[in-house]
Order: structure tokens, then sequence, then C-alpha cells
């Protein structure tokens, strides 16, 4: 099992991740108290009732590492070489302790990197969703990708095929 490489992105495919991870106040307790983050908003009920939400509201950057995480099998399991950044990070809907997110990913673009000759650079989007097919979080990123090696990779090399054909949006509606 492995991630793609490099030249078997797809410029505009997307990818609906099979994964579902319902969130708990556990979850967002520990990651808020591993990171330092003392907010009340994500830490005190009392809080959290006088807000706009009237609840504890669940911390951005679990999920977007959480949403971000959703790809990671399908996508750049073993293939990736680094992440070379975030163009942009949007929350346009909270999250709340019992929410169930799922995420999307669509390729935006592909280049082979001008300084590797064993790698490509690839945009993706990261989208996550909420039980109610709000879209709770969106991101932009940037990743290092490793080339196959019959392409000049000099990744280690991952055995297997990509990981099992992944259901994509395009597929779907073409269904």
């Amino acid at each position: 099992m492995r991630g793609l490489y490099f030249e078997e992105f797809e410029v505009g495919r997307v990818y609906r991740h099979p994964f579902t991870r319902t969130v708990t106040e556990s979850d967002n307790v520990l990651f808020t108290s591993l990171t330092m983050n003392t907010q009340p908003l994500h830490l005190d009920h009392e809080f959290a009732k006088g807000t706009i939400h009237g609840r504890p509201l669940f911390n951005s950057l679990f999920t977007l590492a959480l949403v971000g995480g959703f790809h990671v099998l399908e996508l750049t399991f073993g293939t990736t070489l680094g992440n070379l950044g975030y163009d942009s990070v949007k929350f346009p809907h909270p999250v709340f302790h019992g929410d169930t997110l799922r995420g999307e990913t669509t390729i935006l673009d592909k280049r082979e990197s001008r300084s590797r000759t064993d790698s490509g650079i690839v945009w993706f989007e990261h989208r996550g969703y909420n039980q109610h097919d709000e879209l709770i979080m969106v991101c932009t990123r940037v990743g290092l990708m490793a080339k196959s090696p019959e392409h000049g990779g000099s990744n280690p090399v991952v055995t297997g095929e990509p990981t099992t054909a992944p259901t994509t949006a395009d597929e779907e509606a073409r269904a």
C-alpha cells in the first residue's frame, strides 16, 4: 500500500476520503492542553455559555490536523517528501464536541521541482465537513511529492500499488 507518486496526481481530481471521525470533548481538552492553548472558549463550559456559541468550541488547529490527515492513506502515504506550507486556512463553520467529520481533497495544480529532479510540487485543497454536510474547514496546502522510481524518484521504494481505488466525487457524478 502506498500513496500516489507525483506523476500519478491528476489536476482537478476530487477525492472523497472514506474516513470519518466523531470528535469528543476529551480530544479537545487533550489537544488544547498539550498545545498550551488556555483559551476558555475551548475548556470552560461556564465561560462558553456566555459566548455566541453557547457551548465550548472545538480547537480549530485540531480540526485542521484531523481533516488534513484524512487524505494520507489514499494520497501521500510513503510518497511525500514534506509539507511546504499552507497558502490559506479558513473555518467557515464551528465544530463542537460530538460532531462527525469527513474530508475531501481536490488536486489544484502540480509542477516538477525546479531544484530537485526526484520530485514535484502538488497543490492540494482539503475540505472538511460535519455530519450535516456543512463546510467546517478549507485549506490550500503545498506538498513536495516523490516521483516514482521509474521517473527518477529517490525516495525509499514503497512497495505495492496505490491504496485501493479511491471514491472520487467525479466518479460518483458519472455513476
